[in-house]
């Protein structure tokens, strides 16, 4: 990268809070194009993917939505955050008395900014970067949002997912309503809407589900 990732994400970001989740502090775009721009600029790449750490996106907002009501769930627990993107949810779980708290994502700017907005909330947030599907269940619960946008990224990481939720974890996940989402092995928790950015979404608010996966 051209500059420090840190300085990076201050210079492109904005701290400003989700409007389904307004307890929790991140640093967060306005504007899809300039930021994409920018990281390209920054990386020297191009055809990058979308910069999904600098939005917290509806199936994001809904799954920190249902930890910060539901602290129980993750009280004392280790806790993975997958496919953590801003990290939210891993923050969340921490303001709720997580006893670990792991963050993975493939991005590296996200595995960048998941500490910065772990320090904005006055937590502690453990980072993976790169894949870790095909590890070995060693959380008690593992909360995935918004993950069944792409078929492939489907059939990599529902396997997975279904195997922690057999090895006893608690696996959950919030989806507002994506193509690829499995028609079976789901039950529903909670639903709420939340709104959205029409730079991110084809609406302006989107009705998501919390799930939660059986094994």
């Amino acid at each position: 990268m051209t500059q420090d990732p840190r300085a990076f994400i201050r210079d492109v970001t904005e701290v400003s809070q989700p409007p389904a989740c307004p307890e929790i502090d991140l640093w967060l775009a306005t504007e899809v194009t300039p930021l994409w721009e920018a990281t390209e600029a920054a990386l020297l790449r191009v055809n990058l993917p979308p910069p999904y750490w600098a939005f917290c996106w509806a199936g994001g907002q809904a799954l920190t939505r249902y930890v910060l009501d539901n602290p129980e769930l993750v009280r004392g627990k280790r806790v993975l955050d997958f496919a953590a993107g801003s990290g939210a949810s891993a923050i969340a779980a921490a303001l709720g008395g997580a006893v670990q708290v792991l963050a993975a994502d493939i991005d590296p700017l996200a595995c960048a900014v998941i500490p910065m907005n772990a320090e904005l909330n006055g937590v502690v947030v453990d980072v993976a970067d790169g894949d870790i599907v095909g590890q070995e269940c060693r959380w008690d619960v593992v909360v995935a949002g918004d993950v069944c946008y792409e078929r492939p990224m489907t059939d990599h990481i529902l396997p997975w997912l279904r195997s922690l939720a057999a090895a006893g974890a608690v696996v959950l996940m919030a989806d507002p309503g994506r193509a690829y989402l499995p028609k079976t092995g789901l039950r529903e928790l909670a639903r709420t809407t939340v709104r959205t950015s029409l730079e991110l979404e084809d609406r302006d608010a989107r009705e998501v589900v919390v799930y939660r996966i059986e094994g």
